[in-house]
């Protein structure tokens, strides 16, 4: 074998180790909580890297769990959506995009907001595990 395959190699395999180390350390960190809310036998959990919303685009996660056993419940068809009521001004409302995610019970998203303050969320769900909806309040900061 030649010295330059030799350091290639080397190099290929230090660069797939370090990358390796990066995802596992970084990309697999558990999302914190932003909020949790019970709604009669749902556990309803909003969840993201940094545990907060902040102006600007937010990816989060939106997990669903059975109050008695928490194990994941199927929600089936999930909305979001979080508005902000401003006196004297129309209602700024942000609707969220939702993609189930191959657990069940969890589904992916992004919101986006122009500015921080105080937001009503609202959850519903319409699936296997019932329908329902829940509604509580989310600090963008």
């Amino acid at each position: 074998m030649s010295r330059k395959l030799l350091r290639e190699g080397t190099i290929a395999w230090a660069f797939l180790f370090f990358l390796g180390a990066f995802q596992g350390g970084v990309w697999g960190a558990e999302p914190k909580a932003i909020q949790t809310h019970k709604s009669k036998d749902v556990v309803i959990a909003l969840l993201s890297d940094s545990g907060q919303w902040k102006p600007g685009k937010n990816s989060f996660v939106v997990e669903f769990k059975s109050v008695s056993t928490q194990q994941p419940i199927d929600a089936g068809k999930v909305s979001l959506s979080a508005n902000m009521v401003m006196p004297g001004m129309a209602p700024m409302i942000a609707g969220a995009s939702l993609t189930p995610d191959k657990e069940p019970g969890r589904y992916l998203g992004t919101i986006s907001f122009p500015d921080s303050g105080a937001r009503q969320v609202t959850v519903t769900w319409d699936g296997p595990a019932g329908k329902g909806s829940a509604r509580f309040s989310v600090p963008v900061r």
